[in-house]
């Protein structure tokens, strides 16, 4: 449904969003007009020198009592778990999402997807298709927003964040950057471009469908982060097997890794990260802290290729 006050909805979870909200503003007017409304009535029945029979007021009612404490309740804990489900829901994308890349900068928003195109200020996606965006910041906080989507979340500087949707419709839609994040800061805005799966893939091969992108190189993410990793020498200490001063990575990802001094950690986005810029914070068990550190050595987007790169590697 949409309503004129509100932007266009165009993915699969901004009719849920919008039913969310109606249904609590529907909750909050009904008060408003339910308690205005007795306030109105008794402020004129007991005004001063109304003939109203003030002679035996009541001071307790068991069913007034229980009708505004549980009614409220079941309202409120309504709202909790319709709420909770569909914070779930956005948080969690299907494991067939397609990933796209991005990094945000003072002021404009760099975006590469996994098949290599890349785009400044613009993001084509597929229609029916749910994309995941992982999302990091080069300077400051900054927050990827798309009204028409319903979707919004933080791009900090230092980790990862990441959101999903899925398009239910072509079109072109708003994109901006809804926290402040400098001088340029209502500059910082772009379009997303919802197209037909064909369209798409058209876009992909390199024809043009608006917006800006560069595939000059030709080279995948996972391409570009392999290239990478052999120029900052890395398959020296990362063989295959055990042969090599460090860990094995074919199959790392996304797999639990054994740490020195006990416990667990989930080789995710954020694990390889950390590991490449900060390579002493979790040690594997079993291997020295041999490693060297890489910041300041390569920026945002190449360990976005890095990542991209680890995660495709399989392994048993």
């Amino acid at each position: 449904m949409t309503l004129p006050l509100f932007p266009v909805a165009a993915s699969t979870l901004a009719p849920r969003v919008d039913a969310l909200m109606l249904y609590v503003l529907g909750i909050v007017l009904t008060f408003i007009v339910l308690v205005g409304g007795f306030i109105f009535f008794f402020a004129l029945k007991y005004h001063h020198g109304s003939r109203a029979d003030r002679s035996s007021p009541v001071y307790f009612s068991l069913p007034l009592e229980l009708a505004w404490t549980v009614i409220p309740l079941v309202l409120t804990l309504s709202i909790f778990f319709w709420g909770a489900e569909l914070f779930i829901a956005m948080r969690e994308p299907p494991a067939d999402a397609l990933e796209v890349y991005v990094v945000g900068r003072q002021w404009m928003w760099d975006i590469q997807h996994a098949e290599g195109r890349r785009e400044v200020d613009a993001l084509h996606l597929p229609v029916g298709r749910p994309v995941k965006l992982l999302m990091t910041s080069a300077d400051v906080i900054h927050s990827f927003f798309v009204p028409a989507f319903r979707v919004k979340q933080d791009v900090l500087p230092g980790r990862y964040t990441t959101m999903w949707f899925q398009a239910s419709k072509p079109g072109r839609y708003h994109l901006f950057c809804s926290q402040y994040c400098g001088t340029s800061h209502a500059a910082m805005g772009g379009w997303v471009t919802a197209l037909s799966p064909a369209d798409y893939q058209r876009w992909l091969d390199g024809a043009s469908a608006g917006g800006v992108a560069d595939s000059a190189s030709g080279e995948t993410m996972a391409e570009s982060g392999a290239r990478l990793f052999h120029r900052l020498n890395c398959a020296a200490c990362h063989r295959d097997g055990a042969s090599g001063a460090g860990p094995a990575l074919a199959g790392v990802f996304g797999r639990a890794v054994q740490l020195e001094g006990g416990g667990t950690v989930l080789a995710d986005e954020s694990y390889l990260r950390e590991s490449i810029l900060r390579p002493n914070a979790k040690i594997v068990k079993g291997w020295p802290p041999r490693m060297p550190t890489y910041e300041g050595q390569v920026d945002e987007a190449q360990l976005q290729q890095l990542v991209a790169y680890l995660k495709s590697l399989k392994g048993a």
